[in-house]
Formats: structure tokens, sequence, C-alpha cells
């Protein structure tokens, strides 16, 4: 194998891991984020609906401390959509519930992200979301500390 080969399978890989990360904030994104975004955008594309948008189920599994045998913990209800844009970026999104049209918008948002010329405007769009998660999961965190009861074990002085 080539360095050039190496090195193209590389930046795919890196393109990859940059569009799950995208995905994943932008199902986390709420839709009043993502329709302020599709409303501030300029040139909006031509948007053609692939699939959905469409609710149904999704098993969710655990494991017992994180890696132990994994069981079926529930069910959980999901959102999807698929949409092309006018180049032929195809874009998918999913979100927990039953909100269809935020999975389209997050459709959009995913082509968009894989365009160049769209690149940066859904970057700063990520960046929004990603800072209101952290506040978030901090506020959470900060909430779960004080409740925290810690326990220690008092040594007698005859041992």
């Amino acid at each position: 194998m080539t360095s050039f080969q190496k090195t193209a399978e590389a930046a795919a890989a890196s393109a990859a891991t940059d569009r799950q990360k995208a995905m994943g904030l932008l199902a986390k994104a709420s839709r009043a984020e993502l329709q302020a975004a599709w409303d501030a955008l300029g040139d909006k594309p031509t948007v053609q609906p692939v699939r959905g948008p469409e609710t149904g189920l999704v098993m969710v599994r655990g494991r017992i401390g994180g890696g132990g045998a994994p069981f079926n913990l529930g069910e959980a209800t999901v959102s999807r959509a698929s949409i092309r844009l006018e180049d032929g970026t195809v874009g998918h999104g999913q979100a927990l519930g039953t909100d269809g049209a935020k999975a389209r918008l997050a459709a959009i948002f995913d082509a968009l992200f894989q365009r160049p010329d769209s690149k940066a405007a859904v970057e700063t769009l990520l960046g929004a979301i990603a800072t209101r998660v952290a506040e978030e999961d901090a506020a959470t965190a900060r909430q779960t500390a004080a409740t925290r009861v810690d326990f220690f074990t008092m040594v007698r002085g005859e041992d």
C-alpha cells in the first residue's frame, strides 16, 4: 500500500469521525435551535425527501457495570428522516421522540455539513449545540454532587 493510499484512508476515516460527531450533536439539538439556524440560512438549498420523517421504536440495550452481559433495557421512540439536496448530497437525521420535523432538519444540516461551501455555517451551529449540552451536563453534575454522601469508617483507638 502506498503512502498516498494510507493518507487517503486516514482522511476518509477522519471525515467519517467528524460526521459521526456532527450527527450526534444534531440529534441532541432542540427543534428550536435547528429551526432558528434554518431560518437564518441565507441561501436555502432545494431539499427532496428520500425517506420519512417516520417514527418507530428501537430496543435499548444495556450492560451491567458497563462491561457485563448485555440485556434488553426497553424500547425508545425515535424519529428518522433522510433527504437529498439538489447536488445529490444525502443527509440523515435521527432524534429521540416523535418530532419528525426535528429529524428532517437534522438530516438537512447533516447534508449541509458534507458540502464544503456550507460546512462552516453548520460548524457554528454545532459549536452552539455543544456549548449548551456541556452547560446542561455541568448543571446536572452540580445537582448530583449536592446530594452526594461521603461515608467513612472511624477507627477506634483500641485496635
